[in-house]
């Protein structure tokens, strides 16, 4: 039974916990000890009661654990434990996992701010947040603190499409290896991965379609192997134009299919990493006096605005970039679909355009 007794000038509270074992802590008044053990007999009562030793494990300590049993892909297991190294563990890791307050994790994204990107900090945080979320689970702690915190903002940024003239000439600048390659990114919008994944039995001469079921991923201190796509959403089947087939067939002409049936490989017939790739790419788009800073994604995007200049849906640009919502679809690119201004004033000219035809035939 729980009690309540005098011990000198304090107050001692006495229950019994759920594991049989007594826990006791002491209060200079009768009124905070009373209160303490009816509390803690009330969360035993509603299953939520917490061992107070529990909490003392540390971050570091629980989140060691914790990354452990993680259902991660390869890379992202390897982002998770670089991140928790570099950026969680040398301010938190040292901290009670129970004694962590909303205020340390503030002031800590406030130091990472000053140091990463927005979208980097907003992912570490994630990170951070899951294993707060399941030290909650584990009844380690009442309440993740992780609660509320503000994050740096995103700058705005609105993706201006390559021109036409820009992407031709990334296709002439680029070695004769990789000519196929940048084609096919500009034709179907396909991420750096699926297209360095790309097998020959994917691609459907015959109906002019290609599947993306899998990409190719960098797993650290092992190399380049087939992982899923980005998203689920990321699973589809793109039509090919006529000039990526083109193109295709002269690549896996001159450049037969390397291992495990790859249409592209670098020099050595091996599978392309990003690393060796990005020097041609840094080459090709000097050349070819792209925007500095353009990266292979830039060929997604121009695809992306030749779907939207030709009238596609928001729902056909999604299934054909694999994106997982209209609305990402829509928070991307729906500055390059004509506004409802431009269609009124189409829509005015057509019809007075055709008017002034049939009077100037009439007579």
């Amino acid at each position: 039974m729980p009690s309540v007794k005098r011990r000198g000038p304090s107050w001692q509270a006495t229950y019994r916990g759920p594991d049989g074992r007594e826990r006791t802590k002491s209060f200079p008044l009768r009124a905070e000890a009373d209160r303490w053990v009816t509390d803690e007999v009330a969360n035993m009562n509603r299953g939520v009661w917490i061992d107070p030793r529990a909490g003392k494990v540390t971050l570091g300590e629980y989140a060691a654990q914790w990354r452990t049993i993680q259902v991660h892909r390869p890379t992202t297991a390897h982002e998770v434990e670089r991140y928790l190294r570099l950026h969680i563990l040398p301010v938190l890791g040292h901290r009670p996992i129970a004694d962590i307050r909303k205020s340390e994790l503030q002031a800590w994204v406030k130091g990472r701010s000053a140091m990463l990107a927005p979208t980097t900090v907003e992912v570490v945080y994630r990170y951070l947040a899951a294993i707060l979320r399941s030290a909650v689970q584990d009844r380690l702690m009442a309440s993740s603190p992780a609660v509320g915190i503000q994050l740096p903002k995103r700058a705005p940024r609105r993706i201006e499409p390559l021109p036409i003239p820009t992407v031709e000439a990334l296709v002439a600048s680029a070695p004769d290896r990789y000519r196929a390659l940048v084609i096919l990114a500009a034709g179907t919008g396909m991420r750096q991965g699926e297209c360095f994944g790309l097998t020959v039995d994917r691609i459907d001469f015959l109906r002019r379609q290609v599947t993306v079921n899998r990409q190719l991923v960098l797993v650290p201190k092992t190399g380049p192997e087939f992982g899923p796509p980005k998203t689920a959403a990321s699973y589809r089947t793109i039509p090919l134009p006529a000039v990526v087939v083109e193109a295709l067939a002269r690549h896996l002409r001159d450049y037969p299919p390397g291992h495990d049936g790859l249409a592209f490989t670098n020099a050595a017939s091996k599978p392309i990493r990003r690393t060796g790739f990005s020097y041609h790419w840094r080459k090709a788009t000097e050349t070819a006096g792209a925007p500095a800073g353009t990266g292979f994604h830039a060929l997604r995007h121009f695809y992306a605005s030749l779907l939207i200049r030709a009238g596609e849906s928001v729902k056909v640009v999604q299934a054909r970039l694999g994106h997982a919502s209209a609305a990402e679809t829509l928070n991307t690119y729906a500055h390059l679909w004509p506004d409802s201004e431009d269609r009124t004033r189409a829509a005015v000219d057509d019809m007075f355009g055709a008017a002034q035809s049939v009077k100037a035939v009439a007579h």
